[in-house]
């Protein structure tokens, strides 16, 4: 069961007006904002003028809203297609959206269980509610709750008309994402299929039957890793623009930072493991582990929350991500370098591949004499998009966005053990992923 009507065409009038809205506010953040960047630039450099420029594009996407953030935070994943610079200034996008109030929140639970004779009472779904939300964004808030059955719970409930206004805003994106293809100096980019492929990440994130799907098979997939923990779906008690969770108290980011040290090695060891598991075993994806969506308690435990950006790989690309992890933990630079290439989502005209696979080859064959410590994975990802972008190879979205979900936690990893060696850790899971029973 889905929550939402696939890419809702918002009326044109709306469209029109949104538009101009945006054109003024872009003109109004970059025109300064490139005028100034050119100035950094003659002052200090291309490079300091680009990251300004950068910074004031999302600034920009922050004043246009949830939409635009949210394009923008999956973008900047696209290391493969866009500069590193750019990347890593999208990568620190926030929703800076004010938490609902009282009549917001009663208005969304009401959308939500509108089938429903009663919320909340002796024969309602939930004994109570509390109105107040202990977390949220441009897309739902969570509220604590009591079900009528007496389990505490995390209610999750998405915002009234949020998949309307994203439904016009991301129409906008999609005919801007076509004029901007037209222009010459990105003629041999897929900018239509990476604007889409952005699109329906961000349209799926409003679907909340999917997240719940999502958490239950998350919880099943990982309950064979020692510590890891899935909150409980209530399907009961969820609906499409509602899913209910069992309630995990106490989460905070900083409780790992108070743990003993061999509590945080182990807590590092058994979240890598969590991300190998679903990358090369389950094939099913949480593509956004950021500190939000990762906790860790004071007894070793790692709970993994909110689903809502998750990837499922076919069978022929999960198996092909293990193959390159295995080879690339053994230094087989050539078969990595040849995986890329039979995973990729195409090449450009005049593609050079035999430049890529020898480039690739010695990359790989270079990072595999690093010590643990001196490995970096968003280092090695970042020298791998530049290779493909140089030599014409478009990767794969289905394999872009799981990665992400290896770059997102390396930082979170390495806090925790700055020792672990991701290779090494890697090499059972792959064993069980590509040989033994799944």
């Amino acid at each position: 069961m889905t929550g939402l009507a696939p890419h809702a065409t918002p009326g044109r009038f709306a469209l029109a007006c949104r538009a101009v809205r945006v054109v003024a506010t872009a003109v109004v953040v970059l025109v300064p904002g490139v005028l100034a960047g050119l100035a950094h630039a003659s002052l200090r450099g291309r490079s300091s003028g680009r990251r300004y420029v950068y910074r004031r594009l999302t600034a920009l996407l922050t004043a246009l809203g949830p939409a635009f953030v949210k394009a923008g935070q999956v973008l900047g994943t696209r290391r493969d297609v866009l500069p590193a610079a750019l990347c890593d200034e999208l990568s620190v996008l926030q929703d800076a959206v004010p938490p609902p109030g009282p009549a917001q929140t009663r208005r969304a639970l009401a959308e939500a269980y509108a089938a429903d004779p009663a919320l909340t009472g002796p024969d309602g779904v939930f004994a109570e509610i509390d109105e107040r939300p202990v977390a949220g964004g441009s897309v739902a808030c969570v509220h604590r709750g009591v079900l009528a059955t007496g389990e505490q719970v995390a209610i999750k409930v998405r915002r009234p008309d949020v998949d309307r206004v994203m439904a016009r805003d991301l129409a906008l994106v999609r005919a801007a994402s076509r004029l901007v293809a037209r222009l010459p100096m990105l003629r041999g980019v897929p900018v239509a299929a990476v604007v889409e492929d952005m699109c329906a990440a961000v349209h799926g994130q409003l679907d909340l039957a999917r997240e719940a799907d999502g958490l239950a098979r998350l919880r099943d997939n990982l309950a064979v890793v020692p510590r890891v923990r899935v909150p409980k779906v209530y399907a009961h008690a969820s609906r499409p623009r509602c899913v209910v969770m069992e309630l995990i108290p106490e989460l905070d980011v900083r409780t790992a930072a108070a743990c003993p040290p061999a509590t945080r090695r182990r807590l590092a060891a058994s979240a890598l493991t969590a991300i190998y598991q679903m990358l090369f075993v389950d094939g099913f994806v949480h593509c956004d582990l950021h500190p939000g969506n990762l906790y860790f308690t004071r007894d070793g435990q790692v709970v993994v929350l909110d689903a809502g950006f998750s990837v499922r790989l076919s069978e022929r690309l999960r198996r092909l991500f293990a193959e390159f992890f295995l080879n690339m933990s053994v230094g087989r630079g050539r078969r990595c370098a040849e995986i890329v290439v039979e995973s990729a989502a195409g090449t450009r005209p005049g593609a050079d591949l035999d430049g890529f696979l020898d480039r690739m080859a010695d990359l790989v064959e270079r990072s595999h004499g690093l010590p643990a410590r001196e490995f970096s994975l968003v280092a090695f990802a970042t020298e791998m998009f530049a290779l493909q972008r140089a030599h014409g190879v478009h990767a794969a979205p289905e394999l872009i966005f799981p990665l992400l979900s290896l770059l997102v936690i390396e930082g979170t990893i390495r806090d925790l053990d700055p020792g672990i060696d991701f290779q090494e850790t890697a090499r059972p899971v792959l064993n069980r992923g590509l040989f033994g029973a799944r």
